[in-house]
């Protein structure tokens, strides 16, 4: 694989996962994700 498309490859992943984080604020999931973590960690002391 040439240094081009090992920095193409690279690039495209950036984009895609920069989009798919951006579509996810853009759908709200953000506070259900941040819910999910905090059970999770409640659970891991047990607390929750």
């Amino acid at each position: 694989m040439s240094a081009r498309a090992r920095l193409c490859a690279r690039l495209g992943a950036l984009v895609l996962g920069s989009g798919f984080v951006a579509l996810g604020i853009w759908r709200n999931e953000v506070t259900e994700v941040f819910a999910k973590a905090v059970r999770i960690c409640l659970e891991c002391i047990g607390i929750g």
